[in-house]
């Protein structure tokens, strides 16, 4: 199922506004971004895109006042764009990158150098 009519089916005739958690695993990422997620998910705490075929977070939306913690992205083929993630994601407080295909550990700088307290990292 593309992402874009899994997000349509979980916000359950919810606006998006009321979703706090968000789960889209297994689900297929056209052209391995990440579609159908907006800035209006303002509430969301947490967000699972497990297996999807992501090759970058690059495109993810800037989630405006969203409180997101926990970001689930294992098992995909992400390879760069993380540097994003501080920008769009300031509250994120716990990420999943395994199973991915980081190059080597200074793709994982960025996030050093902005989650200095990053409370859990695992790659």
């Amino acid at each position: 199922m593309e992402m874009h009519r899994r997000i349509h089916l979980e916000l359950r005739n919810r606006t998006p506004s009321d979703v706090r958690e968000l789960v889209l695993d297994n689900c297929r990422a056209d052209e391995g971004k990440i579609k159908g997620l907006t800035a209006d998910f303002v509430n969301l705490e947490f967000l699972s895109l497990i297996n999807v075929g992501l090759l970058s977070v690059s495109n993810l939306p800037k989630l405006g006042k969203a409180e997101l913690r926990l970001l689930e992205l294992s098992d995909n083929r992400i390879s760069s764009g993380l540097d994003v993630l501080a920008e769009k994601l300031p509250n994120l407080t716990h990420l999943n990158l395994s199973g991915n295909k980081l190059k080597d550990i200074s793709t994982l700088e960025p996030l050093v150098c902005t989650y200095c307290t990053f409370p859990q990292l695992y790659t």
